[in-house]
């Protein structure tokens, strides 16, 4: 079986992964979906659940998370610490990005020496 490489893995708003499901990104399979699409009355659970699942599977070499949602998730995704799948925190149209908020930089931000 020849590798093909990994997928991108989306949890975000309507728009948000709307977008990129136009620009390829979807995957779907009889079971499975690559993509959480996270609106109003979306329980926290599923979006931990699907972070969690996603983040388990080897198929997904990145999640991209909006960072509002990041922000709701933050518990779990502080206790995450594998190097694949990466997690990048992305803005959306609502929410613009804010690097004081994203786990990553901070940890990034504290390695070179800067305020944690």
């Amino acid at each position: 079986e020849q590798d093909v490489g990994k997928l991108i893995a989306i949890i975000g708003d309507e728009d948000t992964v709307t977008g990129f499901l136009l620009a390829g990104v979807g995957h779907r399979t009889a079971d499975a979906t690559n993509f959480l699409i996270v609106k109003a009355d979306t329980k926290l659970v599923e979006v931990e659940d699907a972070f969690k699942t996603f983040s388990q599977r080897d198929d997904i070499g990145i999640i991209l998370i909006t960072q509002h949602i990041a922000n709701d998730i933050r518990h779990v995704l502080k206790d995450y610490n594998q190097t694949i799948p990466t997690v990048l925190e992305i803005p959306s149209k609502e929410h613009p990005y804010d690097p004081e908020q994203d786990y990553i930089m901070q940890r990034v931000n504290m390695f070179l020496g800067g305020q944690g």
